[in-house]
């Protein structure tokens, strides 16, 4: 579907035909927002509130110290930090200098943390104090000069930090010299892929992509939100681009509230959900699994949360139907990706919601299924092909890869590498990586499909499938499983019971167990380390 509006028009009730983006930039959201819902809850952390009026006080003095240190427009602030309320002072500072946030995953290790500093040229970071010592074991082969420690109360602070956030702050002189910002050209965050066929890349993401990505999601939620009133479940990390817009921009569009937790610790966000009673819970599908698998779920009040938004990687359709009938949420299944800031696609609330699917391009956004050889030729309704879109949550290109923005930007298109299909009504199904795809015996097999088998089978919790080689099929199948609590399931059992759901050519010849899967900090398994144990790297 090239254009989304033919489909809306059917919906002219619940969005609008010519929906409008306005030219403003996020420091300006933030802005309107203190004038709506200034007295209004901001963040809750850890029994610790700020209102808007609170918040944005704190970040214009980020910004005015940030000045006095002659952080400039254009120049990177990097921010390593897990969800706290200094990741929005910091974020929203930085951006009202004119400067790039550069987002960083705490998890990086020295070599990691060196390339992707060395990439932005951030000269300036905001660092969460255990890992001070990381950064300043990179700093010489770097560019940084300013190193700005968060404290977090862990015990385990530096002895010496360089500046920590509260002596920061006190630098400002309660002034900020006005900085001119062009939405539409001027870019608001680095936010770095995973970097797993390559170097990590630095998607540019301007002021207009992520302004249009929450007034989208806006749009598209607005008849089950309660503005200046929601609660968010802030538990995915700010620096994922699904927690950055679903949690945090997008709570600032609303007025809403962030309730933030550093981390995903089962038991602790079962309290937490308890205690604050959030709305709104965006997730992933490894969460999803673990409070649809704790034993008295039922006693934690999460029939507080109305709205489940799962992204990030696939939700097997068996996990999703076992949740929602625990606890009576919806889950509205969407799709994005870093390049789009990231929301494209999600299942519609005001319409007819397909498990399997994720849904329905977002307004403004124009998306078809391209072959995968050429990338020219459109694929009819039911064909499988890569999924592209075009829109204006799409990033301007990729900092400093002019090739590779290239390839992955063609004709206002953005090539998203994923394999899919679109059905008669619009509904995309996300199949699979085009790196992911498994080539059995000259079959095509993409692993989600087994995936979603093995989830329907009583003992399994979780699974993954990768392809491993084979001197006869040049490729076979391998599942990597997880079992539920006291359940018992032979490697036999689970392939003779996918013989009776799938192809013979999709059916796992091997099957191994693991008390645990790895995942990324955001809790997407992780594939990629899975088949670099089978077949390490050359």
């Amino acid at each position: 579907m090239e254009n989304t509006s033919q489909w809306y028009a059917k919906y002219p009730e619940h969005i609008s035909h010519d929906l409008e983006i306005p030219n403003i930039s996020l420091p300006e959201m933030l802005q309107q927002t203190v004038k709506t819902y200034g007295t209004h809850e901001a963040i809750s952390f850890y029994g610790k509130t700020f209102s808007y009026e609170h918040v944005a006080k704190m970040v214009f003095a980020f910004a005015s110290s940030l000045q006095q240190i002659n952080v400039q427009k254009g120049d990177r602030v990097a921010i390593m930090l897990p969800n706290c309320p200094q990741y929005v002072v910091a974020y929203y500072g930085s951006l009202t200098t004119g400067s790039i946030v550069t987002q960083i995953n705490p998890m990086l290790v020295e070599r990691e943390l060196e390339y992707i500093l060395n990439d932005s040229g951030a000269e300036t970071i905001v660092v969460f104090d255990a890992l001070y010592p990381r950064v300043k074991a990179v700093q010489a082969k770097t560019k940084l000069k300013n190193v700005i420690s968060v404290s977090l109360q862990t015990g385990v602070a530096p002895a010496e930090p360089d500046s920590t956030f509260e002596s920061f702050l006190a630098k400002q002189t309660g002034n900020v010299a006005p900085v001119l910002i062009d939405p539409e050209h001027d870019v608001a965050v680095l936010q770095y892929t995973g970097g797993t066929t390559g170097r990590s890349k630095g998607a540019m993401l301007t002021h207009r992509n992520l302004v249009a990505n929450v007034v989208q999601s806006y749009e598209f939620f607005k008849e089950d939100l309660k503005l200046g009133e929601d609660r968010c479940l802030t538990v995915i990390p700010l620096f994922h681009v699904f927690g950055m817009t679903s949690c945090m921009n997008f709570a600032v569009l609303c007025g809403n509230a962030m309730v933030m937790l550093p981390r995903f610790d089962l038991e602790e966000v079962l309290q937490t959900i308890k205690r604050e009673q959030p709305s709104i819970f965006p997730g992933v599908p490894t969460m999803y699994v673990a409070l649809t698998n704790h034993p008295k779920a039922d006693e934690y009040g999460l029939d507080s949360i109305r709205t489940c938004n799962s992204g990030s990687a696939p939700m097997p359709v068996e996990l999703l139907k076992e949740f929602e009938g625990k606890t009576g949420a919806n889950i509205l299944e969407g799709y994005g990706l870093s390049e789009a800031a990231p929301t494209t696609h999600c299942n519609p609330a005001f319409a007819e919601r397909k498990p399997g699917t994720v849904g329905l391009g977002f307004p403004q956004t124009a998306y078809k299924i391209v072959d995968v050889a050429t990338g020219t030729i459109e694929q009819k309704p039911g064909e499988l092909g890569e999924i592209i879109v075009k829109g204006p949550q799409v990033m301007k290109g990729y900092w400093n890869m002019p090739e590779e923005t290239a390839v992955t930007l063609r004709d206002g298109w953005l090539y998203t590498g994923d394999i899919a299909r679109v059905d008669e009504e619009g509904y995309l199904s996300i199949v699979d990586r085009k790196k992911d795809m498994i080539i059995a015996s000259g079959f095509n097999v993409y692993p989600r499909d087994i995936e979603e088998v093995l989830y329907e089978h009583p003992s399994v919790q979780e699974a993954v499938v990768i392809g491993v080689p084979d001197q006869y099929r040049g490729e076979t199948v391998k599942a990597f499983v997880v079992k539920k609590a006291n359940k018992t399931a032979t490697g036999e059992e689970i392939i003779t019971y996918c013989r009776g759901q799938l192809s013979s050519y999709k059916i796992p010849t091997q099957i191994e167990f693991r008390d645990e899967l790895p995942k990324t900090n955001v809790g997407k398994i992780l594939r990629r380390a899975l088949r670099e144990e089978v077949v390490p790297k050359q």
